[in-house]
C-alpha cells in the first residue's frame, strides 16, 4: 500500500523545524530559561532537532527531556492490558523555566492534556508552550499549538504518519486512508 500523499519530504520537514526554532526564539526573546520536552515517541527526536537548531542559531544549549504519558492517558484501559511504560527523563529543574512540549501530530488534544498532567507532576514551569510538526485538526479539547510546522486539514477517515530518520530510517509526513493502515 502507498500513502494518499506525501505532505512533507525531508527538506520541507527541515525547513518547518527551522521556522519553528526561529518562532520560538522570537516569542521567547532568545533561548534563556527554555527547556524542550519531547513526548514519546516521535516528539523526542523532534525536540532534539529543535535543540540543535536553537544551539546553531543562539549558541545556547537548551536542556531536553523526554516524557512518557502512558499512565496519564484517559483511555489507558482501552489501549492494552499491559501497557508499555517508557522512561520519563527530565534531568533539570522545571521551576521557572519556559517549557516547550514537542510532539509530531496534534489531533484530538488528548495526548497533550495527558502530557500537561505528567509535566505538572514534575514541577511548576513558568510557562508551557506546544510545538508540533503537524496540526491535523479535529480537536476534542480546547488545546492549540503555539508552533506548527504544517496545518493539514484532514477527514476522520485519514491518518497522518510522521516518519523520522531516528525512528523510521527516513524523514517524511504522509497522509493515508484509515482503511489502508489497519
Amino acid at each position: 500500500m502507498n500513502p494518499k500523499a506525501t505532505i512533507l519530504n525531508a527538506d520541507e520537514m527541515r525547513r518547518a523545524l527551522t521556522r519553528i526554532a526561529h518562532e520560538i526564539l522570537e516569542r521567547n526573546r532568545g533561548a534563556q530559561d527554555l527547556a524542550l520536552v519531547g513526548i514519546h515517541t516521535r516528539g523526542i527526536p523532534l525536540a532534539a532537532r529543535l535543540a540543535a537548531k536553537l544551539h546553531e542559531l543562539e549558541g545556547v544549549d537548551v536542556p531536553q527531556g523526554r516524557l512518557d504519558i502512558t499512565l496519564y492517558r484517559d483511555d489507558l484501559s482501552e489501549i492494552a492490558r499491559q501497557p508499555i511504560i517508557r522512561e520519563t527523563q527530565v534531568p533539570f529543574d522545571l521551576n521557572q523555566r519556559r517549557v516547550i512540549l514537542v510532539d509530531d501530530v496534534l489531533y484530538t488534544g488528548r495526548t497533550i492534556r495527558a502530557a500537561l498532567d505528567a509535566l505538572i507532576d514534575l514541577g511548576r514551569p513558568a510557562g508551557i508552550q506546544l510545538a508540533v510538526l503537524v496540526d491535523r485538526g479535529h480537536r476534542e479539547l480546547p488545546i492549540r499549538a503555539d508552533y506548527v510546522g504544517k496545518n493539514l486539514p484532514t477527514s476522520q477517515g485519514e491518518v497522518v504518519k510522521v516518519k523520522l530518520h531516528e525512528t523510521d530510517g527516513s524523514d517524511s509526513v504522509e497522509l493515508w486512508n484509515l482503511e489502508d493502515v489497519q
